[in-house]
């Protein structure tokens, strides 16, 4: 059974950092890329990172790219920096079920349960 499990989360105020970690069993994890997707409140979700098996690939929107850092070892974990209100959701790690990088959450089949992130003076 794959699980993804997520820790990290917290209340922090603007211009401050978290930092997110995602633990992975039940499948081949350094094989898969992961992902981190959000969602806010009364919002969908919004892809954030992708990161690939080998970690030499690395794709962002614009809205997180310079402030996150997304990497993995034997976890994945997503560094974030300079944090700002709008950054308030919760964070999923994700996977979807091929090797290739996919931005699109519709695609992800695994699911953690979410970590809340709250950025707020």
């Amino acid at each position: 059974e794959v699980q993804l499990v997520e820790s990290g989360g917290g209340l922090v105020q603007p211009g401050g950092s978290l930092r997110l970690s995602c633990a992975a069993s039940g499948f081949t994890f350094s094989t898969y890329p992961m992902s981190w997707v959000r969602q806010a409140p009364e919002k969908g979700l919004e892809w954030v990172s992708s990161i690939n098996g080998d970690s030499d690939s690395i794709v962002q929107p614009d809205s997180v790219k310079g402030r996150f850092t997304i990497s993995r070892d034997n976890a994945v974990r997503l560094q974030m920096n300079n944090l700002r209100p709008e950054d308030t959701a919760v964070y999923y790690c994700a996977a979807a079920a091929f090797l290739h990088i996919t931005t699109q959450p519709t695609q992800y089949v695994y699911w953690g349960q979410g970590t809340q992130v709250i950025v707020s003076s």
